[in-house]
């Protein structure tokens, strides 16, 4: 049932749902250009592009965010669910650059404005200016502004913060309101990466050489086959639907799968789903079991987002 819950981040809590893999050693910016969708020298120690890995058929393993900690030390934030495992799938290729993978020691905590301050003053770090942006110290501390409205990410080695369910689901919430889904190993090997929009955000490079999976991406994306695609939806609901429940039309028909949910107001739900690309362009009225569901905007344009202009974009302004 739902709790009490805010509607968007106020204060701090630990976001157990969310870890981190460091990736250490000299080999470590070409050992990750040849695995993932990000043109890694673009993580330069201030700009954290979205990436994701994919299996040979173009399918996401993972899907997170890289930041580039020190030389030699990237870090990559995703679901817990998933560090253990892409740590041993790209273990198997790490040796041959001598790269070294362990899960971060310490935690992820979220923050809101204010509360964020605080806890960067008492880093000695400076807040971001703008989403997608980091600082980082010696230590390998990390604070990171997320797209979205104004919130923060903290990796710390010794954090003392302790989780808040009401925040856990407010912080759940403004990722769904900003169109971003971090997936589980619920959904793993299941998606292209346009699916979750990750080239509406930034999370694909079509301008860097190849990277496993990158030809199925590419030609999904140049040829125009995609026919899934993110969408936010609300619902009236006590609780939350499962990840992988399925969405209907009126005569029951498959139309897509939840990805993730949260409560926007006691008795509310919203929720990101991967839908058929036709429901998006001639809505329908949509069922979750018996509950009517009603789509809403996504706060970013379904098309592509070069991260080499984003990145050049922010560094100007920023």
């Amino acid at each position: 049932m739902a709790t009490d819950v805010t509607p968007l981040p106020s204060g701090e809590t630990r976001l157990d749902l969310l870890s981190a893999l460091d990736i250490k050693g000299t080999g470590a910016d070409k050992f990750l250009q040849g695995q993932t969708s990000a043109q890694v020298n673009l993580a330069d120690g201030r700009f954290a592009p979205l990436t994701c890995f994919c299996t040979p058929k173009g399918r996401i393993i993972a899907n997170g965010q890289l930041i580039k900690v020190a030389d030699d030390h990237y870090r990559l934030l995703l679901s817990a669910t998933l560090v253990e495992g892409l740590a041993a799938h790209l273990g198997k290729f790490a040796a041959f650059y001598r790269v070294e993978l362990d899960v971060m020691e310490g935690a992820v905590i979220g923050a809101s404005p204010t509360a964020a301050k605080a806890r960067a003053e008492a880093l000695g770090l400076a807040l971001p200016p703008n989403p997608y942006l980091h600082a980082s110290d010696a230590n390998g501390n990390v604070v990171l502004r997320l797209p979205g409205d104004e919130r923060y990410l903290f990796c710390e080695r010794e954090a003392d913060a302790t989780s808040d369910p009401a925040l856990d689901n407010a912080w759940q919430l403004a990722d769904i309101r900003a169109g971003l889904v971090w997936l589980t190993d619920a959904q793993q090997d299941h998606f292209l990466p346009q699916m979750i929009n990750w080239e509406a955000l930034g999370g694909i490079s079509f301008k860097k050489g190849c990277y496993t999976g990158q030809e199925v991406v590419a030609r999904a994306h140049f040829r125009g086959q995609v026919k899934k695609r993110l969408a936010r939806a609300v619902m009236t609901s006590d609780d939350l639907p499962d990840i992988g429940e399925t969405l209907t039309d009126d005569q029951g028909k498959n139309l897509g799968e939840v990805v993730s949910s949260a409560f926007a107001a006691e008795g509310q739900v919203e929720l990101l789903a991967v839908m058929a690309t036709k429901v998006l362009e001639t809505p329908q009225p949509l069922h979750l079991g018996e509950r009517l569901v009603t789509l809403e905007s996504l706060p970013y344009p379904i098309e592509r987002l070069d991260p080499e202009k984003l990145a050049l974009e922010l560094r100007d302004v920023s």
